[in-house]
């Protein structure tokens, strides 16, 4: 079939024509796009490592002069879970406020972000009692 010249398409055939092409442009700016996105992502992931050495250096500088280094190597260092702990604290004591809790779990070195729902599970278990507000005690 010999090749047409725009003159000589029919309508349909200028229409297929227009339709192929947006096609392809929509394809090409898709994959630009996607390579930039790619770009960006690769970039994202130097700055988070860079980060992440730089965050490590500061941790251990911190634990050679005697303090407490990143938060993640707290949870390990603890001996047992929060719960245990909380329990243990309370069960120490006649009656004690979250306050004295949240100091002696900080003294302990035990991360105590959900110290509310803890207690409430210990609560809910029965082993320990609420006679107040923010105040427990053994069950």
């Amino acid at each position: 079939m010999a090749k047409k010249t725009l003159s000589d398409l029919s309508s349909e055939e200028l229409y297929e024509l227009a339709r192929e092409r947006e096609m392809q442009e929509a394809e090409e700016a898709k994959e630009a796009v996607r390579a930039q996105v790619d770009e960006l992502r690769a970039k994202r992931r130097e700055i988070v490592a860079r980060q992440r050495k730089e965050l490590a250096a500061i941790d251990a500088e911190i634990r050679a002069l005697g303090g407490r280094g990143g938060r993640a190597k707290r949870r390990g260092r603890s001996g047992g879970s929060a719960t245990d702990h909380v329990l243990e604290i309370v069960q120490g004591s006649k009656k004690i406020t979250t306050k004295e809790i949240k100091a002696e779990l900080e003294n302990r070195g035990v991360v105590a972000n959900n110290l509310a729902q803890t207690l409430a599970y210990l609560k809910r278990m029965g082993k320990v009692t609420s006679p107040s507000r923010s105040v427990y005690a053994p069950a």
